[in-house]
């Protein structure tokens, strides 16, 4: 007991300064420290106390436990415990590496000793990771009983020395088994703990209803008495069992029973006020005082654990209270109500109702977050964001809204018209829809654009007629043109971008470096001389545009070149995406002779400053030329982001991924030039060298773990096979992050010579729930419809199927006709 001693003061001031904050930690948070073999021994001969899982970063189950085994490392921590995890993918440890062992079993080492095992179905998370490994440390200090009698024999040896804690734990590793545990450690040498799961116990303790699944606990006062038959007198805390409201009920059966007073209770300042517990102030006059302090020592045991009772002396001078009141209380952060006392029940009473409301909201509270945290089953954050809003009206001011009978007539007079289509039961929709309607608001001056929207569940015809399968969607109807779906980011800025790089349609020329007409970007844009063409590409022509996108294409061309026209065809449908411009001139000749490319040709600048690249066409279709230059426009060092993700996973090449930190220090810029340097050296044919940065792009992190099931320091380079099998090689720690040393790995890997660390599963992701086939509904909730599906199990004839076929063709009419201009509802 002699280490939770010393441990005790420490421990209750950090529990105490930890509560009302996500994380509690003294200096950097505890790592799931990564032992090889040989550090496994060593890490056994230092004697410390530590829990070790043995598993394999390339099996994909493990690896929520592995998150919540790393959360852990921080709690544990502070009760000196460490915890580790060996890769059996890549370290053989005798008798705990085994194949019928990996993955299954954790260990809880003192020194080279086992204190015990645990299934990975039993520490489930970090809560059951805490509790029972504190369970496990504190075997000899916390009984674990299961009837009276064994309860009547602790009582027995604690009476005339020490009070006794006891927890009823519906389960052992949920939060109130941790925080039973962690309460254990702190106080466990002042009092005796006790811990019990089973019924009997329930009633010996005054619960009527034994099969009760709420954990309780109890304070047994057992110090004070003598070797008496009688049993220890208990008190019961009725609040929840968090490690908060422990401490604090403890800290009031240390606190006097009745407390005393001479002045008013607006100036009466004990210990509980610090603990945030309600306050009760009784009057006592000196004629009366033995009787009221015998009441006030009644009421004050009657309460004790709920509420502090304090005997005010009536006849101090300092006491200005009238007459006519002779009690008051005080709620936690409120102010002292004063009242007449008629007698002890009508006090009990008012306490015990105005508490029983303070808990009721703290339930109500409980409740409603149990209901968010059941929103992650709906949609995570987009649903719960939408449920949270649900009661603020939307401005729809700026978008119109269209039906079945304005559709054509809006798409067919503006230059560009964009409409969302969406159903108002699906999160994303809606939580689109506010995105939509802040760029409606924005773009809202500019006349010939256009911003609508069209409720899928109002007009499902018309969703239909434009082969719209999936919510939310937006086209774009440029006159004259076919629609064209968008696919950027369901956010306000990329819809932005898109539109304004994607106006207008009419082709429009420069002239001296200036454009006529509108302000919008014409597709492609126009050409006619070689200063033209490096002001293009220098972003000094449209320079207002740069901000949308630095991505500049120019397409060279012989005048009279047939591919002309497919390049234009291609150029609108990438509007959006990129600028783009036209070349068509005999000077074209010499800009592809001075980039070692022959025409048709494309030059790209990625901005200012930035190597231009020429790339040769040797095209003949639509598709093919679309794709190139998609291509063309890709860096070859990308950093990659959320939005340009998907383009070059379309290369289908294993990424080389540098993550770094949110920070950019000299470590980071080294490593980064390091692998610039690896590509111009052109070793890196077979995979595309990018990298993320955290601090722009959080999600990275979510990316590194999904791929090794921790995050290693940074910066970390993975080689990521996701083509090929998904593969995840990690490039050693111990080793320089030079480009020699990066070569010589990828070559090691290609041979066969390096193990993964980690595999991405292969499995498809599916929407949360699938669409709704409203006919199928409508057949359901038809009358007859059980007694039909009866029949179909028996043999029909041609005839009959027939008839069933007009039948469901017939409700298919009545549906589309309920959906035609006058629906309304579904």
């Amino acid at each position: 007991m002699d280490h939770i001693g010393l441990m005790s003061t420490f421990c209750v001031a950090a529990l105490v300064l930890c509560f009302g904050s996500e994380q509690c930690a003294c200096g950097n948070p505890a790592k799931l420290l990564q032992l090889t073999a040989e550090g496994f021994k060593e890490h056994l001969q230092a004697g410390k106390t530590s829990l070790i899982y043995f598993g394999k970063y390339a099996d994909p189950a493990i690896q929520t436990f592995i998150e919540q085994l790393e959360t852990s490392a921080v709690a544990l921590e502070d009760y000196g415990i460490l915890v580790a995890m060996v890769n059996c993918s890549k370290e053989n440890v005798a008798d705990y590496c085994t194949e019928e062992e990996v993955t299954r079993k954790a260990y809880l080492f003192r020194g080279a000793d086992v204190l015990r095992s645990f299934e990975t179905d039993t520490i489930f998370d970090v809560n059951a990771i805490v509790s029972h490994m504190l369970f496990t440390v504190l075997f000899n200090e916390v009984r674990y009983i299961h009837t009276p009698a064994e309860l009547v024999s602790v009582e027995r040896v604690a009476k005339g020395k020490t009070d006794i804690v006891m927890g009823h734990i519906p389960a052992l590793g949920l939060p109130e088994h941790r925080a039973l545990m962690e309460t254990a450690f702190v106080y466990g040498g002042k009092y005796q703990f006790v811990q019990t799961t089973g019924a009997p116990l329930l009633k010996h303790m005054g619960i009527a209803d034994a099969s009760s699944v709420q954990a309780r606990l109890w304070f047994l006062h057992c110090a004070s008495l003598s070797q008496s038959s009688e049993p220890c007198p208990h008190t019961l805390m009725r609040k929840p069992l968090s490690t908060i409201n422990i401490h604090t009920f403890l800290q009031l059966m240390e606190a006097p029973v009745l407390m005393e007073a001479d002045v008013d209770p607006d100036d009466v300042v004990v210990i509980y006020n610090y603990l945030n517990v309600p306050v009760l102030f009784l009057f006592a006059q000196t004629e009366t005082l033995h009787m009221d302090r015998n009441t006030a020592e009644t009421l004050a045991w009657r309460l004790r654990g709920e509420i502090g009772l304090v005997l005010i002396h009536r006849d101090s001078p300092r006491v200005k209270t009238p007459l006519r009141y002779n009690a008051a209380y005080r709620l936690s952060h409120e102010e002292v109500t004063y009242f007449t006392l008629k007698n002890v029940e009508e006090v009990v009473n008012l306490i015990r109702g105005q508490l029983f409301q303070e808990e009721k909201e703290e339930e109500e509270e409980e409740e409603e977050e149990h209901h968010w945290a059941s929103l992650d089953v709906l949609d995570d954050e987009v649903a719960e964001s939408v449920y949270r809003d649900r009661g603020v009206p939307l401005d729809m001011e700026s978008v119109s809204e269209l039906t079945a009978d304005t559709f054509s007539v809006a798409v067919a007079q503006n230059s560009l018209t964009v409409v969302l289509f969406y159903v108002k039961w699906d999160a994303v929709s809606m939580a689109f829809l506010q995105s939509y309607v802040e760029v409606a608001d924005v773009l809202e001056g500019m006349s010939d654009i256009t911003l609508a929207s069209l409720d899928c569940g109002e007009w499902t015809c018309m969703c239909h007629e434009q082969n719209v399968s999936s919510f939310p969607s937006v086209l774009l109807f440029h006159l004259g043109e076919d629609a064209r779906y968008y696919r950027g980011m369901m956010g306000t800025e990329s819809l932005y971008k898109f539109i304004l790089l994607g106006g207008v349609v009419k082709r429009r020329s420069v002239t001296g470096g200036r454009s006529q007409g509108r302000s919008h970007l014409s597709i492609p844009l126009s050409l006619f001389s070689s200063d033209e063409v490096l002001s293009f590409l220098e972003g000094d022509l449209y320079n207002r545009h740069s901000s949308l996108s630095p991505i500049r294409v120019l397409g060279l061309f012989t005048p009279g070149d047939p591919d002309v026209g497919i390049f234009e065809e291609a150029a609108k449908y990438l509007r959006g995406e990129m600028i783009l411009g036209l070349f068509e001139h005999k000077e074209a000749e010499r800009w592809a002779q001075e980039r070692s490319v022959t025409l048709p040709a494309l030059l790209v600048s990625h901005g200012p400053g930035v190597q231009r690249k020429a790339h040769s066409l040797f095209l003949s279709t639509l598709q093919e030329m679309i794709s190139h230059i998609r291509r063309a426009a890709l860096d070859t060092f990308p950093e990659l982001t959320v939005e340009n993700l998907p383009w070059y996973l379309e290369l289908r090449k294993p990424l080389l991924i540098m993550f770094v930190g949110g920070e950019e220090s000299p470590e980071t810029l080294q490593s980064l030039e390091e692998m610039k340097k690896t590509e111009r050296m052109g070793q890196l044919d077979s995979a595309l060298p990018c990298w993320i940065h955290l601090g722009r792009t959080p999600a990275g992190r979510a990316v590194l773990e999904t791929y090794l099931s921790y995050v290693p320091p940074l910066p970390a380079l993975v080689l990521s096979q996701l083509s090929s099998g998904g593969k995840v090689y990690h490039f050693p720690t111990e080793r320089p992050l030079l480009s020699e040393n990066i070569i010589h790995w990828l070559q090691q890997i290609g041979n066969n010579q390096e193990q993964a660390t980690g595999v991405i599963p292969d499995k498809a992701w599916r929407p949360p729930a699938p669409f709704y086939d409203f006919l199928a509904i409508m057949d359901e909730e038809a009358p007859g419809y059980a007694a039909q599906q009866h029949l179909k199990a028996k043999p029909v004839d041609k005839k009959e199927e027939e008839d069933e076929e007009t039948q469901h063709a017939g409700r298919e009419t009545a549906f589309k006709s309920r959906t035609a201009p006058h629906h309304t509802e579904l």
